[in-house]
Order: C-alpha cells, then sequence, then structure tokens
C-alpha cells in the first residue's frame, strides 16, 4: 500500500478507529489516529500505551506490506 494511503485513513475526520492487515497475517489495531506514524519507508503503530499514555511497544512495518485497512466498527465507508 502507498504510504500516502494509510496516512489517508488516519486523516479521515473524525477519525474511525481501524486495523491494518501484514502480508506476513498479523494485524494491529489503531484506536487514535497519533497510536501511527507514516513516513515514505516506515509505518509504525503503538500497540500499547501505558498509564502516561506513551507507547510501552511499536510495531514498525514496511507500507509495501500493508495488504488491506479495514475500519474496526466493520462499516465500510
Amino acid at each position: 500500500m502507498h504510504p500516502a494511503q494509510v496516512r489517508d485513513h488516519l486523516k479521515v475526520q473524525p477519525f474511525r478507529p481501524i486495523r491494518v492487515y501484514i502480508s506476513d497475517g498479523s494485524s494491529y489495531e489503531v484506536r487514535h489516529p497519533e497510536m501511527a506514524f507514516v513516513t515514505a519507508t516506515q509505518v509504525m503503530i503503538a500497540l500499547e500505551l501505558s498509564t502516561d499514555n506513551l507507547p510501552d511497544k511499536v510495531v514498525c512495518c514496511d507500507p509495501v506490506h500493508i495488504t488491506r485497512i479495514e475500519p474496526l466498527d466493520g462499516v465500510k465507508v
């Protein structure tokens, strides 16, 4: 997936939580737009937030390996 497409999902107003699917079969939930950061070569997704609202863990993936993004509520736009 092109990084701009990932970024567009994060910029939807109002934001709708999404699930990002990766080519290795894994998937990650993004419940807030600030939980993901997109660059030209990486998408970083915070997996857990600590009590001070900072990520405890982050996964980095190449946008080429993102196969699809779906809303968590199951309703397609």
